[in-house]
């Protein structure tokens, strides 16, 4: 079984390093490349205001947060529900640096703990259409994904948005599924397409040299320099 949880958050501003805060979890289970509706929503009690550039960007007031839970007194809900499972995020490391810190502040182990590994749509979009804006709403747009109900950024909406956002980009993939059950059309007696026995193929298992290998440390490298250390795979691997 594929597990797999689409994962967007929403924070006071852009800096957890600064003291910025997590306000807002979005999380949308998708098993086997479908939808469960077991989703997680949860807003926070951030205990300082949103700067008011991000304010402007989601609309969550302070006023609003005053009788939600601090972050502390979910984490175990929130690492049950995220177990072994692999996140798909856009610009994983801003919202991989604020749960982090939150875990961090709370005296609690990194998420890396909890989580199979980390699929960042941002850098998958840049790769798929290089040159061209890959935010959300972009990716909505060319992808033909209806975002009219976005006016404001909200974690669960996002989440949402973008399971569909990755579905379109990853649906190549479907070719390779095999049904276990017979379609409809088998029971009625069509023709049936036979299945293909993935395992009997071999594929060759190239490994790199160590030239290539210090060539990838030294791509890490730039990118940790530019992202001001925040590189999901440094993050991971720390």
């Amino acid at each position: 079984m594929s597990r797999q949880i689409i994962l967007d958050t929403e924070t006071t501003g852009l800096s957890a390093v600064d003291g910025d805060r997590l306000i807002e979890l979005g999380c949308v289970e998708m098993v086997n490349r479908k939808l469960t509706g077991n989703n997680l929503h949860l807003y926070f009690n951030a205990g300082r205001d949103s700067h008011p550039d991000a304010l402007r960007v989601h609309g969550i007031t302070t006023e609003f947060l005053a009788d939600k839970p601090r972050f502390e007194t979910k984490i175990d809900e929130i690492w049950d529900y995220l177990q072994g499972a692999e996140l798909i995020i856009h610009n994983a490391p801003f919202d991989l640096g604020f749960l982090n810190n939150e875990l961090k502040l709370a005296k609690r182990p990194p998420l890396k703990q909890c989580i199979s590994g980390v699929i960042d749509t941002l850098v998958m979009a840049k790769e798929m259409y290089p040159g061209k804006r890959n935010s959300l709403d972009s990716l909505c747009d060319r992808l033909g994904v209806d975002n009219s109900g976005r006016t404001l950024h909200g974690a669960l909406l996002d989440a949402e948005l973008l399971a569909d956002v990755y579905i379109n980009l990853t649906r190549g993939q479907d070719a390779l599924i095999v049904a276990e059950e017979p379609s409809e059309a088998e029971a009625a007696g069509a023709i049936a397409i036979p299945s293909v026995d993935l395992s009997t193929f071999k594929l060759q298992v190239v490994r790199a040299n160590e030239q290539e290998l210090q060539a990838h440390a030294d791509v890490l490298t730039q990118l940790d320099k530019s992202s001001g250390g925040k590189t999901v795979w440094r993050q991971l691997e720390a």
